[in-house]
This record gives C-alpha cells, sequence and structure tokens, in this order.
C-alpha cells in the first residue's frame, strides 16, 4: 500500500472514531498532495509524498518551538498532536550517525576535499538519503564534514 493510501484510510479511521484533531490533519495533508499533483501534472510517488510529509512535520515542530517559547498552552498542544499524527507516516527515519557514516562514504567516493565540493557530495548524497532523513540535516552534516 503507498503512503498516500495509508494517509486515506487513517482519514476513514479518524472519521469512524469522530477524532477531530485526526481528520484535520490527515486532510491537510491530503490537500497538500493533491496540490503537489495538480501543480506537477502527475500522481506522485512515495518519495514525494515522504518530502511533503517531512515539510508539513518541519512546520509543526517550528510552530511548536516558538508556541512552547510564547508559552501558548492551547498552541503547543494542538502542534503536538499534529506531529504525533504525522511521524507515524513517515519510513523509519535515518539517525544522525547513519546519515554521517553515508555522506563519509559518498566524500570518498566522490573525492571531495573542501566545501567547494559540496555541490558534487549533495548531488550524490540526496537521491541516495532522499525520504530517509531531513534535506537540512544532510546538507548540515556535508558541510561540516567538508570543513
Amino acid at each position: 500500500m503507498s503512503i498516500k493510501d495509508n494517509i486515506n484510510e487513517k482519514l476513514k479511521e479518524a472519521m469512524k472514531s469522530h477524532d477531530e484533531d485526526g481528520k484535520r490533519v490527515y486532510r491537510m495533508i491530503l490537500s497538500s498532495v493533491k496540490f503537489a499533483e495538480k501543480t506537477s501534472g502527475k500522481e506522485l510517488d512515495d518519495g514525494e509524498v515522504v518530502q511533503i510529509l517531512q515539510k508539513e512535520l518541519k512546520i509543526r515542530k517550528e510552530s511548536l518551538a516558538e508556541a512552547q517559547k510564547a508559552g501558548r498552552v492551547e498552541s503547543i498542544s494542538e502542534a503536538e498532536k499534529d506531529i504525533n499524527a504525522i511521524e507515524p507516516l513517515l519510513p523509519k527515519q535515518m539517525s544522525e550517525a547513519e546519515v554521517r557514516d553515508v555522506i563519509k562514504k559518498i566524500i570518498e567516493e566522490v573525492g571531495a576535499v573542501s566545501g567547494a565540493d559540496m555541490g558534487k557530495v549533495m548531488k550524490v548524497a540526496m537521491p541516495v538519503l532522499k525520504g530517509l532523513a531531513p534535506n537540512d540535516l544532510i546538507s548540515k552534516t556535508v558541510r561540516e564534514l567538508l570543513s
């Protein structure tokens, strides 16, 4: 079953159990997926859906941090519920150590030695790590290892 089908099933379950937060989150995700499909003119594959899920998760985590900083209890609760609904939809994410190991191997393969070679490393790393780690973690790790 594709990730998109899984989200549709989760939405149906949330509707049957009258889970308002679940319905809101899953509808929002499906809306983002449908918008991306409409703008690209094709149906998204699982990798592209994972990217959308990661983007939505990142937005919720940033909202959570801002709400905590401002002490907004209701916003904190809503962001936590959203995060808890989105995270199980993502494939198992690699740890920072695993990402670092993969990037070290890629750096050796392409013969990168300085920050000027970041583009070469990223060109190889992004397809390999797509959906397995957030893009900002990948770029941060490459930058650290090349400096």
